[in-house]
């Protein structure tokens, strides 16, 4: 089966204190255009499912997607991203940018100092939700709209690499993973990003 795991749009920013329990952010104007450019462009392969995260960034990224495709979209909470629980959403590069001590701390993997999963019972989630999805769809091609860690996790796994954080997945980037029969995984391609400027040349 062919695996599409694709990084939710660009999310807006929510600091600590500015919303009552877990932030969960929505798209800003230019995520939700790479939204409808990622829609455009996978409407034209032929997916067979579509899956989410229960989180808002990815639900607002696939549901273009799913429409597109005539598809019902199926929420799958195993793919939730480490921060779930975090009272805050910063963006990663612009944690980069400002030097703020959480990006060390989330490349390192030390994601409970700042309210998120501890990375062996993040990285058993994501494997058992990716492992069913194959699992489920034998023959199929799956589209997951997910979340950069999600993505990290998973590739690294189907090529070796001891890593949790590795890569920087483009917003509404797609990574192709072919899964055999045999149980046998390939990474196809990583962080796909023409569909983002297609239209507009």
């Amino acid at each position: 089966m062919d695996l599409l795991l694709v990084r939710h749009a660009e999310p807006v920013t929510i600091a600590a204190g500015h919303v009552e329990g877990p932030a969960d952010p929505s798209l800003t104007d230019a995520g939700r255009e790479q939204a409808e450019r990622l829609a455009a462009w996978l409407a034209h392969e032929p997916v067979d499912t579509i899956v989410s995260s229960p989180q808002r960034r990815a639900l607002e990224t696939a549901a273009p997607v799913a429409a597109a495709l005539h598809l019902d979209l199926e929420i799958v909470e195993g793919l939730a991203e480490y921060d779930w629980r975090v009272d805050h959403y910063i963006p990663t590069e612009q944690l980069m940018r400002s030097g703020d001590a959480r990006f060390q701390a989330m490349l390192d993997g030390r994601w409970e100092e700042f309210g998120g999963d501890a990375p062996e019972e993040f990285t058993a989630r994501v494997a058992t939700a990716v492992d069913s999805l194959i699992a489920r769809h034998p023959g199929g091609r799956v589209v997951a709209v997910c979340h950069g860690g999600v993505i990290n996790c998973t590739v690294a796994k189907v090529i070796g690499l001891d890593r949790l954080l590795w890569f920087n997945p483009a917003y509404a980037s797609i990574h192709r993973i072919a899964a055999a029969r045999t149980g046998a995984r390939s990474l196809v391609a990583l962080n796909e990003t023409a569909h983002l400027d297609a239209r507009s040349r």
